[in-house]
C-alpha cells in the first residue's frame, strides 16, 4: 500500500513545474525590454529608364481615305462671261444675287450675281419662287441644293424640330411635340447633318492652328443614311445611349476641324487625322493632344511622315532599308 506521503511529494514537484514553465512563458513587462530604434526602410531603387528612340516602319501605315481619296484636280480658271445688265422695263424687286445657274451647260453655271437670274411670282401659291436663266432658260427653285428643296411642309416647323433636336430634346420626345412622325424627324435629322458637312468642306479649308485637341465621344446618322440600321432600332438607340463620335477640335478658338461616327479602331483613327489633313494648311503642323488611343501614333505618322535613308552602322555589307519616320515639325 502506498503511502500518502508519496502522492504529497509528487503533487509538490508538479505545482513546483507548472511554476517555472508559467514564468518562463509569460511576457516580459515593457519596462523591462530595452526599447530598440527600428531601422530604417531603404528607399525603393530607382528604375533609370531612358526613352527608347522610335526606329521607325519599314512600310508606309495604310490608309484607307488617302486611298480612296479624289486627287485634287485644279480647273483651270475660266474667262468670265459678260455681265448682263437689265436696260428695259423697271428696276428688279426680287433679289437674285446670291443664286447662280445650275445647269451645267450654261457659261454662267457658278457665277454669282452676274445679272442673268430673273425671278418669278410663286406658282400654285407655293412658298418658294421659280428663277429664270436668261441665257440657257432654264427654270429653277431657289431652294435647289438646300434641304429645304421639295419639302411640302413649312419651313418653320422643319427649322423648329432642328433647333430642338439641337438643344438635347429626343427623337420621340421633339415628334410628339410637333405631332411629326419619328421617322420623318430622324430623316430631318440625317439631312441637316448632311448640309452641315456640305459646308464645313466649303468653308473649312487651309486653317492655321497651334494645337488639336481629339476626343471621342459617340452616333448613328451615317449606318442610318447607308442602310445599315433602321430608323426603328436608330431611335431606340439616340434615345437610350449615343454611339461614338470622334471629333477634332481647336482648344484655342473651339472650332471644330473633324467629326466622325465609328468604332474605336485604327481605321477610324485613320479617317480622322486624314480630315484634319484636308482641313489645315499644308505646311501647318500643330501639336495634336489626344487621350492616350495608341492608334493616334500610326495615324499621325501616316500623314506626318517621310522616308529616312538610315546610316551604314558597317564599312560593308547593304544598306539599311529606308525607315518611314515622324516629320521634325511633328508634336
Amino acid at each position: 500500500m502506498v503511502s500518502h506521503l508519496f502522492f504529497y511529494q509528487l503533487t509538490l514537484i508538479a505545482l513546483v513545474w507548472l511554476c517555472v514553465m508559467l514564468q518562463w512563458m509569460w511576457p516580459s513587462a515593457p519596462t523591462a525590454v530595452c526599447p530598440t530604434t527600428p531601422e530604417p526602410t531603404p528607399p525603393p531603387p530607382k528604375r533609370h529608364r531612358e526613352p527608347t528612340p522610335f526606329e521607325g516602319f519599314i512600310t508606309k501605315p495604310h490608309c484607307d481615305a488617302c486611298e480612296h481619296a479624289s486627287a485634287p484636280h485644279s480647273e483651270a480658271p475660266r474667262t468670265p462671261p459678260p455681265r448682263i445688265v437689265p436696260t428695259r422695263g423697271r428696276r428688279r424687286q426680287v433679289d437674285t444675287s446670291t443664286h447662280f445657274c445650275p445647269n451645267p451647260d450654261c457659261v454662267y453655271r457658278g457665277w454669282v450675281g452676274w445679272g442673268n437670274l430673273r425671278a418669278n411670282g410663286h406658282p400654285s401659291g407655293g412658298p418658294w419662287r421659280p428663277l429664270l436663266c436668261v441665257v440657257c432658260h432654264r427654270y429653277f427653285l431657289e431652294t435647289l441644293g438646300t434641304r429645304l428643296h421639295g419639302k411640302r411642309v413649312a419651313v418653320e416647323l422643319i427649322v423648329r424640330v432642328i433647333a430642338c433636336l439641337a438643344e438635347g430634346l429626343g427623337i420621340r420626345g421633339t415628334a410628339r411635340v410637333f405631332e411629326v412622325d419619328p421617322n420623318t424627324v430622324l430623316q430631318w435629322l440625317v439631312e441637316a447633318a448632311e448640309q452641315l458637312q456640305a459646308f464645313s468642306r466649303h468653308v473649312l479649308h487651309d486653317v492655321r492652328v497651334r494645337q488639336v485637341q481629339r476626343d471621342e465621344l459617340f452616333a448613328l446618322l451615317s449606318a442610318v443614311k447607308d442602310g445599315e440600321v433602321s430608323a426603328t432600332e436608330a431611335i431606340e438607340r439616340l434615345e437610350r445611349s449615343p454611339q461614338w463620335v470622334w471629333i477634332a477640335m481647336d482648344p484655342e478658338s473651339k472650332l471644330l476641324l473633324a467629326i466622325e461616327v465609328g468604332n474605336r479602331t485604327r481605321a477610324m483613327a485613320q479617317r480622322v487625322v486624314h480630315q484634319v489633313v484636308q482641313v489645315l494648311a499644308p505646311d501647318c503642323a500643330p501639336l495634336f493632344l489626344t487621350d492616350g488611343f495608341r492608334e493616334y501614333l500610326t495615324a499621325l505618322l501616316t500623314h506626318y511622315g517621310q522616308w529616312v535613308q538610315p546610316p551604314r552602322c558597317q564599312d560593308k555589307g547593304p544598306m539599311p532599308k529606308p525607315r518611314w519616320m515622324p516629320r521634325p515639325g511633328l508634336l
